[in-house]
């Protein structure tokens, strides 16, 4: 019989699809878990993948590819959707999309399947990711095709014995990896109301009674990737492991986002991203003292791009390589040690040194060694002013009082 790679997540969708699958396709379902960081009991879920009716189970520890092929070049392009979003689901799909594509390969199946809705971005950075990398690959998306709403979905559940970790009481949709936590429906889906703490997990209450002393961490960063905290060499996986707890115990991270989905409606997302907060906070800090000022103009175009080109599933494109070029240039001398203060609810960089360091203390200093040489101001400020005193004399002058006119004077006297 032929067969179906599925992304397995363990959860309500995805266990019913099992099912789902094989009643309306007739195909075997293999199923694929990835571990991204996602703090779940993989042998567990495998487990109860075959017990609902997977022929295979395949569990896939990439963690490691996770940091280093997406996390770490959206850190170095400083890729945050909309100024909120660190794109930790997003930057996850592209590589369990390829993970899929693999497998497949591997285990000779004719499609693979997702648990996307038909009204979220998760199904677009799929499918797009799937249809570059394997055209031929038919893709299934029962949660798109099947007309359950989510209290059905729980109902055909129980009623064909699927374990499942969900209740109607419990309705938060969440996915989780190492870069971040997304949490959404039940109470969220009204924007006035304020996130209930049972939303959080990652993060203690910043307004909590409980006291906690400010700290300080040192992270070390080689062409724009950390590489150590606090004077010790960390892995990728490790280091933000690390820094989501310790940022979390000061609740660091939460984000409460209005967001435009890119098929075109407005949705409310609560995340929690306490090492994404601190590294890109840090590595912004980083990039200030070691790019110059047109680098950093023309980087803050990309970073927007970049980002947009994330959330928008474009991972695999000609876009993504020719930005990624330029963002790799730009981290050639992002390399040094940034100092943070955590406090309850805050990450400030209080401290930053490279041996790249575009700061020179002799130019900045009004103390003695100033060696600014003040007069060239003077014929500076003359010359940049040339273009404005120019036009003003020839159209923007005349024409003062002029109803219309883009100059706001008082023209009474």
């Amino acid at each position: 019989m032929s067969s179906v790679v599925l992304a397995y997540s363990g959860g309500l969708d995805t266990s019913v699809a099992i099912r789902w699958i094989k009643e309306q396709y007739n195909l075997d379902v293999i199923t694929l878990t990835i571990d991204i960081g996602n703090a779940r009991d993989l042998p567990a879920i495998a487990a109860r993948a075959q017990q609902i009716g997977a022929v295979k189970a395949m569990v896939v520890d990439a963690r490691a590819d996770f940091m280093r092929y997406f996390v770490w070049p959206a850190l170095q392009a400083g890729a945050i959707y909309e100024g909120s979003y660190p794109l930790a689901t997003a930057l996850a799909r592209p590589l369990i999309a390829r993970l899929l594509v693999e497998v497949a390969r591997a285990e000779g199946a004719i499609a693979v399947a997702h648990g996307c809705t038909g009204k979220g971005n998760d199904q677009v950075r799929f499918d797009v990711s799937i249809n570059t990398l394997a055209p031929d690959l038919k893709i299934i998306a029962p949660v798109r095709e099947w007309s359950m709403t989510r209290d059905s979905e729980i109902a055909y559940a129980n009623e064909h014995a699927i374990p499942i970790n969900v209740s109607i009481a419990n309705p938060y949709s969440v996915d989780q990896n190492l870069w971040g936590r997304s949490v959404e429906c039940g109470v969220l889906e009204d924007p006035w109301a304020e996130p209930p703490e049972d939303v959080f997990a990652w993060t203690a209450n910043p307004d909590g009674d409980e006291h906690i002393e400010p700290t300080y961490l040192e992270i070390m960063f080689q062409h724009g990737i950390p590489l150590a905290l606090n004077g010790e060499d960390m892995d990728g996986v490790l280091l933000v492991e690390t820094l989501n707890k310790l940022a979390g115990k000061y609740g660091i991270g939460r984000i409460d986002h209005i967001e435009n989905r890119l098929v075109g409606i407005k949705s409310r997302e609560v995340y929690e991203a306490p090492a994404g907060v601190v590294l890109h906070t840090a590595h912004q800090a980083l990039e200030s003292l070691t790019l110059g000022r047109d680098q950093a103009r023309f980087k803050e175009v990309v970073a927007a791009e970049y980002a947009r080109l994330i959330y928008n599933g474009q991972w695999y494109s000609a876009l993504h390589q020719d930005l990624a070029a330029y963002v790799q240039s730009t981290q050639r001398f992002v390399s040094g040690t940034v100092r943070v203060k955590l406090s309850r609810g805050h990450c400030a960089v209080v401290g930053r040194r490279s041996e790249h360091s575009l700061y020179n203390h002799s130019l900045a200093t009004y103390d003695s060694g100033d060696q600014f040489d003040h007069n060239a101001a003077l014929g500076f400020i003359k010359l940049w002013s040339l273009p404005l005193s120019t036009q003003a004399q020839a159209q923007l002058l005349p024409s003062v009082g002029i109803e219309g006119n883009l100059l706001s004077l008082d023209t009474s006297s």
